[in-house]
């Protein structure tokens, strides 16, 4: 394998081409016991706090990039061998944090959902969990966003009206493999309605009995994701 390597804010940065994609591993100077990682599943740059923050208390940081941000059987079987190739390259941990901003929050409950294994629990922030309501604004949705869906998955809105694989539907495996889950929204989300996708994770979550925890930012939309201040985002993380 071969790596541009440059190293920034005391960490080396390596990127690299994974099965066709771009790639990226951030690699702390003073890895904690256990190696332990991040897995961000689209949005690399975006909203970086946390996971730089992580980096900091020696936290590896991981990314491939998808050929959909709507998620598609390539991309989560490529997670697969990702994970494969970084526990066995970087010898970073059996299992990862994945992190899923909007979604990224989407892909990171499917790939959970069907190989926990490699899960050690997941941080979601503002996920699309109900693909009526993102892209398609069958509720309250301004979205914009149908077309680019169509082309990039080959569904109408007529496929999903009968559909049984939203991402909300696969929380269930996520409950039954006690996957546990930190979960963040904007209660004035237009883009993805807390009350459509958001709000139905949580109750599934919070009747389970499985370690879940919500942050419900008042009068915040779907921009900006993470917290002000990602202490609690981070303790939770480092107890796992």
């Amino acid at each position: 394998m071969e790596y541009n390597i440059t190293e920034q804010d005391g960490f080396k940065i390596y990127q690299f081409e994974f099965d066709g994609k771009n790639a990226i591993v951030c690699a702390p100077n003073n890895p904690a016991d256990g190696n332990p990682w991040l897995f961000k599943t689209e949005y690399f740059w975006a909203f970086p706090d946390f996971q730089n923050s992580m980096l900091k208390k020696g936290w590896h940081l991981a990314y491939v990039s998808n050929n959909t941000r709507w998620s598609c059987e390539a991309d989560i079987e490529r997670h697969t061998k990702f994970c494969d190739f970084l526990i066995k390259e970087f010898k970073l941990n059996k299992k990862c944090v994945l992190v899923g901003m909007s979604c990224g929050g989407m892909q990171a409950v499917y790939f959970g959902a069907r190989y926990p294994e490699y899960v050690k629990g997941i941080y979601v922030d503002a996920p699309v969990m109900n693909l009526l309501s993102c892209p398609f604004a069958v509720g309250r949705n301004n979205s914009g966003f149908v077309e680019e869906f169509t082309n990039a998955t080959g569904m109408t809105l007529k496929d999903l009206i009968n559909y049984r694989n939203h991402p909300i539907d696969r929380v269930d495996d996520l409950i039954k493999n006690k996957i546990p889950v930190f979960l963040v929204c904007g209660d004035s989300d237009t883009v993805v309605p807390y009350d459509e996708n958001g709000a139905v994770f949580a109750e599934k979550y919070r009747n389970s009995g499985v370690e879940f925890k919500e942050i419900l930012k008042v009068g915040c939309d779907h921009h900006p994701h993470s917290l002000e201040d990602n202490t609690p985002i981070i303790e939770w993380a480092e107890r796992l």
